[in-house]
């Protein structure tokens, strides 16, 4: 304590200037005020003595920088192609201190040791009661006695500041709840559908923009996208509008006093022969008749109070400022001190705020403080209290000036703007609206009403000050019920209809805030994510269109029937999380179903995956393959986690699935030679992994496998398919050899999952799943191939009906058709459901033969237990610090079965057909 009496507080700000203000307003009252450096050197400590509500108090004051902590999963599944992306719905995720922000926390915690009150100065909403809370987190772990308070401000104002202070509550759990429910939804509903989206498209489509190295993100946000979903929507509207052709009759009549121009009250008519009729019959009898005139006041009112979407609409729309640079010049004023917190959904100011001191200030401004003058002096009868629009986020108020000034030097164009911009609607909103008197016109021409409007103003008001709105005199000519003459013109005219506009940044904010899309406080960021990643573009005028890429994606997934482009999912995300801050509903409610029908959205869009790719080909041309074919997504790339595995065809027509990345990557996966035609479906290999692993449908060439399997087979390449590694041992690849096949693509061909622990396992014997041999070893297979050898030598050779495989049914001799063994005769069961197998020219050899009988005895047993045993529906064991190494994420045995030489696979071994 060094020896200093009273409490102890340790205060934490948002941010080092808001700590610094904030220091610099109550030291004032006990003077004093001293600094130091903390452990990070751009949050200094502050210190100070301070009475609160009488009790003496020695107060330390210092930052953070906006959240201290991240959300994120644990480290296993962080990397891309760790995991399957719908694992991600579930997957464990925590909340931690990053590197670049662990001296702010131990400052926090050796100031936290030496105080007894914890005060947090954050940002009064959800947001800012988030980061408290882990603040409140950190501060607790090195001191659990603390008493935690919380200071309430809307403006860093000397008055606004010691109330805060003399008034201290406790934060709200509620209110951070919600924010990390929302966090959590974000992080993984964005991280699977980016995952999903990027790896899918990004190596499948020559994507212009990429640049050179071509690694961009084709990022999804629950709220980012619906963003672009309003973009999209509105440019489908004009590309689809038909202009049609229309008929409409004008009038006019010129007078001493002016011209009166009177619109005909049908509007306009499509059909060309009735208008034509109609007017005519005007033509004829043009008399016209004033039927009537009316004598109104009209009032033009002033804007509600100023709320943060209403700030970022009008800056755009008066200004051209885009939503983003608003949000972060209002920042930079209110840290300053010169307008209240810039982050607020309310419009209407409380009854208890002193509105007349905040236009006191104004006086002393060379241009409005005369108005300001004008408003205070009660014989002016301008002031009228401000209207309500209906939102108070019970938070923060209206933003208004909080400092007089006739501009800093250090201020740019745009910080003259903004805070011109909240001057001027504040002392708007407390102004009394202008008026103006109307005149309408009614006349009657042939049985047509036309009419004509004109208005003149009587008292501008608070237009005198509000210099972004205009409302003109029209004046016309003085007319009286009953009177009659002739119009100076009358015309029958043709329009078109006209498409909407594109939406202007104002427009979007206000799509954006109708359908609760993001907070008034993120909505400018989802606008520029849209723009970063190349899904829309923003012209001179504001207004968007999307690219060719944006438009790609919102029609690829409007194709799937889920409206993941729609506000709708996300407006009920919305409401849910302000229902947690409510207390209306539990966190834990909200995760679980939210999560559960996004999950199920995810599921369909990936199970729909082709209208996706549809919907890209119409924009993007395809990437090639080694040879210029196009490129098909089997899966995630296991052995360099950074690209895609693709269906492709080698310069000798041979299908193979290779990794996207080559020369830099050569993990491959060669398919049996016999394959004619291969493509890739929408389903997914539940048991391989990383995924997703898409199923791809196989047609084989008859006269090239064995009868006993069909020509058509629905298989994956991620290990688990034993027909697909059979008929490869049978059929060869074709290309096994080829120039640049490396040794490590050879080995990771078809893996399993030996190679990744760090030590060999003695696995046991898939025979007689005994630990102390080889399955090629087995005693129970040697003894059966003597067995057959024995029923061979005692019929002729050349006789298929006396041979007889281990089922009992007789073996047919065959005749092979592939190119490294035709002409080559085997041995196979007449039963589908067996799998013997056996060369005509080895039958005499018993090493040989006894290798071929425990092929067709027991193939797809051996090839699970080469996986280790991995079945369909079952995780292979996970290895802490390992990565995967093969083309299909599995591990990789390494070794042969003909002849159990671990540096290579039996497809390949020397001593095969001896």
């Amino acid at each position: 304590m060094s020896g200093r009496g009273g409490t102890w507080v340790l205060n934490v700000a948002e941010k080092p200037s808001v700590a610094k203000s904030v220091a610099e307003i109550l030291s004032h009252a006990g003077g004093g005020l001293r600094s130091r450096d903390g452990r990070s050197r751009y949050n200094r400590i502050f210190e100070f003595d301070y009475s609160i509500r009488g009790q003496r108090c020695h107060m330390l004051m210092t930052s953070v920088i906006g959240h201290l902590m991240e959300l994120e999963f644990d480290d296993r599944f962080r990397k891309w192609h760790s995991c399957d992306p719908a694992d991600l719905y579930h997957a464990p995720v925590r909340k931690h201190v990053p590197q670049d922000k662990l001296d702010i926390k131990r400052t926090l915690e050796e100031e936290a040791r030496k105080c007894h009150w914890l005060v947090l100065w954050l940002d009064c909403d959800r947001e800012g009661e988030n980061i408290a809370f882990e603040v409140v987190e950190v501060c607790t772990s090195a001191n659990r006695h603390l008493n935690v308070w919380r200071a309430h401000f809307s403006a860093l104002t000397n008055r606004e500041i010691h109330e805060a202070v003399q008034n201290l509550v406790r934060p709200n759990r509620l209110f951070s709840d919600a924010v990390d429910a929302r966090q959590e939804i974000d992080l993984r509903i964005g991280a699977s559908f980016t995952r999903f989206q990027t790896m899918l498209l990004r190596d499948a489509f020559v994507l212009d923009f990429a640049g050179a190295d071509g690694n961009i993100v084709l990022s999804y946000g629950p709220c980012q996208f619906p963003t672009l979903g309003f973009i999209v929507e509105r440019y489908w509207e004009i590309q689809s509008h038909e202009p049609e052709e229309f008929w409409t009759i004008n009038c006019s009549h010129t007078s001493d006093d002016g011209t009166a121009t009177f619109n005909w009250m049908r509007g306009h008519l499509f059909d060309y022969t009735c208008s034509v009729i109609i007017y005519e019959m005007c033509v004829e009898e043009p008399t016209a008749i004033v039927q009537n005139v009316r004598h109104q006041e009209k009032l033009k009112y002033p804007p509600y109070p100023l709320s943060t979407v209403e700030l970022q609409k009008r800056a755009s729309r008066y200004f051209r400022i885009s939503s983003e640079h608003t949000m972060k010049v209002a920042e930079e004023l209110y840290q300053a001190g010169f307008i209240s917190y810039p982050r607020t959904e309310t419009d209407s100011f409380s009854s208890s705020m002193d509105l007349h001191a905040i236009v006191r200030e104004q006086e002393q401004h060379p241009i409005w403080g005369p108005y300001a003058l004008q408003l205070l002096n009660t014989e002016s009868r301008l002031w009228r209290n401000p209207g309500s629009g209906g939102h108070d986020d019970k938070a923060h108020p209206p933003i208004h000036p909080t400092k007089f000034s006739a501009g800093e030097s250090s201020w740019s164009q745009d910080h003259h703007k903004i805070y011109e911009l909240v001057v001027r609607h504040f002392l708007a909103c407390v102004s009394q609206p202008a008026v103006g008197a109307e005149t309408t016109v009614e006349i009657d021409i042939a049985g047509e009403q036309f009419s004509a409007s004109g208005r003149t103003i009587i008292a501008k008001n608070y237009l005198d000050v509000y210099r972004f709105e205009s409302w003109g005199d029209s004046i016309i000519p003085t007319y009286t019920i009953g009177e009659q003459f002739l119009p100076t013109t009358l015309t029958l005219d043709s329009g078109v209809t006209r498409p909407p506009p594109l939406l202007s940044e104002s427009d979007l904010l206000s799509c954006m805030d109708k359908a609760a899309i993001g907070t008034d406080a993120t909505m400018h960021d989802h606008i520029k994510k849209c723009l970063d990643r190349h899904y829309a573009t923003k012209d001179s005028n504001t207004r968007f269109s999307p690219t060719n890429l944006g438009e790609a994606l919102v029609m690829g997934y409007d194709e799937m029937g889920y409206e993941l482009w729609k506000p709708y999912l996300r407006s009920m995300m919305e409401c849910d999380m302000k229902a947690v801050s409510m207390g209306t509903k539990v966190k834990s409610e909200v995760l679980e179903s939210c999560l559960q029908q996004m999950r199920a959205c995810f599921l369909d869009a990936r199970q729909n995956k082709a209208k996706l790719l549809e919907a890209m080909g119409i924009f993007f041309e395809r990437s090639g393959g080694d040879t210029g074919n196009a490129v098909e997504i089997v899966r995630p790339c296991g052995a360099c986690r950074e690209s895609n595995m693709a269906l492709k065809r080698n310069s000798n027509g041979h299908f193979m699935v290779g990794c996207l990345s080559y020369p830099l990557c050569r993990n491959v996966v060669w398919l049996p030679g016999a394959i004619s035609e291969a493509a890739i479906t929408s389903q997914i290999c539940p048991s391989c992994s990383p995924g997703p692993v898409f199923l791809i449908q196989f047609k084989f060439r008859r006269l090239e496998i064995p009868p006993n399997y069909d020509i058509d087979h629905l298989g994956c390449i991620g290990g688990c398919d034993a027909t697909l590694r059979e008929l490869t041992e049978i059929c060869g690849t074709g290309s096994r050899n080829l120039p640049g096949m490396t040794a490590r693509a050879q080995r990771t061909a078809y893996p399993s999952s030996d190679s990744q622990s760090g030590h060999r396992r003695q696995r046991a014997c898939a025979h007689c799943r005994q630990t102390s041999h080889a399955s090629n070893d087995c005693p129970s297979l040697t003894s059966h191939a003597r067995g057959v050898h024995s029923r061979r030598s005692q019929n002729p050779r050349n006789d298929p009906g006396q041979i007889s495989c281990h089922c009992g049914e007789p073996c047919t001799l065959r005749t092979a058709n592939t190119e490294n063994n035709r002409g080559r005769k085997f041995y196979t069961c007449q039963s589908r459901d067996c799998d013997f197998f056996l060369w005509e020219d080895n039958a005499n050899n018993d090493e040989s033969q006894r290798h071929s009988a425990s092929h067709g005895r027991s193939g797809r047993s051996s090839l699970s237990s080469r996986r280790g045993g991995r079945s369909r529906g079952q995780r292979a064991p996970e290895t802490d610090g390992v990565a995967f190494v093969s083309a299909t994420g599995e591990r990789v045995s390494g070794r042969c079965y003909v002849c159990g030489d671990p540096s290579h696979f039996a497809n390949v071994c020397p001593n095969r057909g001896r």
